[in-house]
């Protein structure tokens, strides 16, 4: 069976499956709960400032007979007192001895606020300490959360200030509503993080009610900006980690990284880990379904590390990571075209509808008698020496491996953008380009 124990930063943990800081990790209760249904870890749902919540706290994207795609928040951090909090993080900490318990913090931008939670966090036997340097609102508005993770300079600085008086590990978690996430990330390095998280959720507002035009959530008649998080911001994580991940001065430095945004089954989870993650949080995902969907990840990577051979998670971290590439080291000589298995076609024709309206023209439809067929119909038929590849054609259709994109040789030279314009750089000439282009037998689209 594969070993899914992880060693995140001097944390030990029996498998990467973390519950993020949210309304999950409210309360002793619930952390105590999820780690009897099989959680490795939880990071404590935000203490420090004191704070009042709101009323209709979250707004939803639907589509399509789905639930929560997305969902969108104006909560705080936690509203309950400090005191109860540390009470019941002690009281878990000595239940589960064996399970990794972070506690999230945020206060005010002072230096003796922040190293006396610290300490008094420190004091309950948790295991790390996690910085909300990414909360989008509420927070934000009094300087703290993504104000501070939105200035690398604060970033350090604050990362600093804990570090100084620091016994357990500190994880950093960064905000996504930057230019630049690299330049944050960098930042908390600098001032000495033993760890990573993102991403914290995405600025948003998530609607607007079209009988009364009331921002969606409703709190009272007013509605503003929130965090937006679920299923639907997995790819911009993603990205976000692997620009991290793959950041020559953060993988220097040796700090494990904590991925979150969008997870909901093991292959999601499995897809951060490539991407530099040593654990994953979850959130929306647990809000939706419950603590006994980690159930499935557990099994379904343990399963799947068997299949694949591997024997460890740390064997999985990062190993995505070397073919990250950017567009200028794509190969411009790399050529697919569509192909369309008429056995599984069922004619709906969204193929040839999406092609001959958004995309190249390549495909028509033609009078067709196939075997074990008594009379002709129309089917899509790709025009191979014009397709250009693009594989719309192929995410549209509903029937699995009906539409293939096979790989082909044209000739034309196998080289990168970056390559050409070195050897070439005459071919920033849009005149210039066209004529390579032709001799190169480079379709023109």
């Amino acid at each position: 069976m594969a070993n899914l124990e992880i060693d995140f930063c001097g944390i030990k943990s029996p498998n990467p499956f973390w519950l993020a800081s949210a309304p999950p990790t409210n309360s002793g209760y619930q952390v105590q709960k999820a780690f009897e249904q099989g959680w490795g870890g939880a990071v404590w749902k935000t203490i420090g400032a004191p704070v009042l919540n709101v009323c209709n706290r979250y707004g939803t994207i639907d589509y399509k007979g789905s639930k929560i795609v997305g969902l969108n928040n104006v909560e705080l951090i936690s509203d309950r007192p400090v005191e109860v909090n540390l009470k019941e993080i002690r009281e878990v900490k000595r239940n589960f001895p064996g399970h990794a318990v972070i506690v999230s913090v945020m206060v005010e931008s002072k230096k003796e606020a922040w190293q006396e939670i610290v300490k008094r966090i420190e004091d309950t036997g948790a295991d790390g300490l996690e910085l909300n340097f990414g909360c989008p609102h509420g927070m934000s508005e009094r300087g703290m959360g993504s104000a501070m993770g939105q200035v690398p300079e604060y970033t350090c600085m604050v990362t600093e200030w804990v570090m100084d008086v620091a016994k357990t590990p500190v994880v950093v978690k960064l905000t996504p509503n930057v230019t630049d996430i690299v330049q944050p990330a960098r930042a908390a390095i600098n001032g000495r993080a033993s760890a990573l998280s993102l991403i914290n959720t995405i600025n948003s507002i998530m609607g607007v009610d079209l009988d009364n035009f009331q921002i969606i959530p409703d709190v009272g008649g007013k509605g503003g900006h929130g965090g937006y998080a679920g299923p639907a911001v997995k790819p911009i994580a993603l990205h976000l980690l692997s620009a991290v991940a793959s950041d020559a001065e953060v993988r220097r430095s040796g700090v494990p990284i904590s991925g979150i945004g969008g997870i909901e089954t093991w292959r999601d989870a499995l897809e951060f880990i490539l991407l530099g993650a040593t654990s994953v949080q979850v959130c929306t995902a647990v809000m939706h379904w419950g603590f006994r969907i980690v159930e499935d990840m557990i099994d379904g990577l343990s399963n799947w590390m068997d299949d694949k051979g591997f024997k460890s998670v740390k064997e999985l971290v990062g190993k995505s990571v070397p073919r990250i590439s950017s567009f200028g080291d794509f190969d411009l000589g790399f050529q697919t075209v569509a192909r369309i298995d008429h056995d599984k076609c069922i004619q709906c024709n969204l193929c040839y509808i999406a092609c001959n309206d958004a995309a190249h023209q390549c495909i028509d439809l033609k009078d067709l008698k196939l075997t074990g067929e008594n009379q002709e119909r129309p089917w899509p038929v790709v025009r191979e020496e014009d397709c250009v590849g693009c594989d719309l054609c192929s995410k549209v259709c509903p029937i699995d491996d009906c539409i293939t994109m096979v790989e082909v040789e044209t000739g034309r030279p196998h080289v990168t953008w970056n390559e050409l314009t070195r050897q070439k750089p005459e071919i920033l000439d849009w005149d210039k380009m066209e004529q390579y282009r032709k001799q190169a037998n480079i379709k023109i689209h």
